[in-house]
């Protein structure tokens, strides 16, 4: 069969024409204030203007495992299947062309998209969402490798190692504010390793307000959290270290107890008083040992809000953690999560990251809101899938035309088949079937001590037969 001669183009995409099958949760015209307000459009003409750039970061996490090249192929395959019948071929940009563009328009325009776009969604209506008329919001931390190169050690650091020891890759540290009813990150913020979390907790507490029930893990108990939290208007639950202790100023008839929570130095310098709190104590048996968890909480109503209740409800904050699941194992995969060599990059991918699980999420909840049924029911591995096949059909179409109802009623019974059983009332044991690696661990006098390949070299013996005599 013989072989048919293509012309080879260049791209020209325009902006709405590309996450089409996002538009519902990131229109074209936000995309476009976002660079507009932190001035990184192109000042020329380019191969890749920053609305193609921004649609690109964003993909990543969608194609998290195949090289920036290929991501680019696979989201604007669509717009390049509809020209092969013309014989026409775009020409993909090279990897260094992508990492100038990237490098050109900066990190501030994905921060900014991220604080456009992230919003909790969930109603009254949606399960497991609210509590007592307040909604359900939960806060976590996290820390992953990036790339160990000379920019990305002096920006965020090594962590710490045994005497002797070095540690293989810097660290960035995530902490995010999540909805517990639909596992949506509405705010996050990423900071060197070196910062602590209880800091990013206290300035992702300008996400909260009014009607809210944050709940943390013991990690991000202080009274400045505490205080922080009640002057923005929202309700506190959040579990206590053992070491901490409280004194018992009036039994409650529930089981729980009113006491103070005292300001620590600097606060009582600035004018800090204690706080009235009420504390609950509960045993929870694990493999059969009894394990004793205390709770702080701004709520004294024992008849909203009983101490059983706000006690089982505490154990939604695990949806933090299977949200940063989603985030760090099936979202991206990767060994190395971040594929960026310089600290810009490294924060754009993240935002990136960030954009990517909440469209994911967000779609799950139309999804999951035309059936009335909970987010959390749906498979998120199965809509990532989807959404990755989604993308490039939904370029084959007019998006002002009828047709992209369909389409869209499309892609939501999808995700919407994607249901999954309840979960089981169990517990897992934390290990692995793998054992580690036989051999050593790579350390920094290894790098770039790889020896050249030599040559191979011949001579050729002749033999010397003599006569014998």
């Amino acid at each position: 069969m013989p072989l048919i001669n293509f012309d080879v183009q260049k791209y020209c995409i325009p902006p709405e024409q590309l996450l089409g099958a996002l538009e519902t949760v990131i229109p074209a015209s936000e995309i476009d204030k976002a660079i507009q307000i932190t001035s990184s459009e192109e000042s020329r003409q380019r191969i890749l203007p920053t609305h193609v750039v921004v649609a690109l970061i964003i993909a990543m996490s969608f194609w998290s495992r195949d090289s920036i090249v290929d991501v680019f192929k696979n989201l604007t395959h669509g717009l390049s299947s509809v020209l092969i019948p013309e014989k026409i071929r775009f020409k993909a940009p090279t990897s260094s062309s992508i990492s100038e563009a990237r490098q050109r328009i900066g990190c501030a325009v994905m921060t900014r998209l991220f604080e456009v776009v992230a919003k909790p969604l969930a109603t009254i209506s949606t399960p497991g969402a609210f509590l007592g008329g307040l909604r359900v919001m939960a806060m976590d931390g996290t820390v992953f490798d990036v790339p160990d190169t000379e920019d990305n050690a002096r920006v965020f650091s090594y962590p710490g190692s045994r005497p002797g020891t070095y540690p293989a890759f810097p660290k960035a540290r995530l902490v995010f504010l999540v909805e517990a009813g639909t596992r949506l990150i509405i705010d996050a913020f990423c900071c060197p390793y070196r910062i602590g979390e209880r800091k990013g907790a206290l300035k992702l507490l300008r996400s909260v307000s009014k009607g809210m029930l944050l709940m943390w893990d013991r990690g991000l108990h202080s009274f400045k959290m505490f205080n922080a939290a009640i002057k923005q208007g929202c309700h506190v639950l959040g579990r206590v270290p053992k070491n901490v202790k409280f004194e018992v100023v009036k039994n409650l008839p529930d089981g729980s107890y009113v006491s103070w929570i005292v300001p620590d130095g600097k606060s009582r310098k600035k004018g800090a008083t204690r706080q009235k709190v009420r504390v609950i104590e509960y045993i929870v048996e694990e493999n059969g040992v009894e394990k004793v968890y205390r709770l702080i909480t701004d709520l004294m109503d024992i008849v909203t809000f009983p101490a059983l209740l706000l006690a089982r409800e505490y154990h939604q904050r695990w949806e933090a953690e299977n949200t940063l699941d989603e985030l760090k194992v099936h979202l991206n995969g990767r060994k190395i999560p971040i594929r960026s060599k310089n600290p810009r990059e490294v924060i754009q991918e993240i935002y990136g990251w960030l954009i990517g699980h909440y469209c994911i999420r967000s779609l799950m909840f139309q999804s999951a809101t035309v059936a009335n049924i909970s987010p959390l029911r749906l498979s998120f591995t199965g809509s990532l899938r989807v959404i990755k096949r989604a993308v490039p059909q939904f370029q084959q179409i007019d998006l002002k035309s009828s047709d992209i109802n369909v389409y869209y009623s499309w892609l939501i019974w999808e995700i919407l088949a994607l249901e999954i059983p309840p979960p089981q009332q169990r517990s897992n044991p934390r290990v692995v079937k793998k054992t580690r690696c036989k051999f050593k661990s790579k350390k920094r006098c290894h790098r770039g001590n790889g020896t050249t390949k030599q040559q191979l070299s011949f001579k050729v013996f002749k033999t010397v037969i003599t006569a014998s005599t």
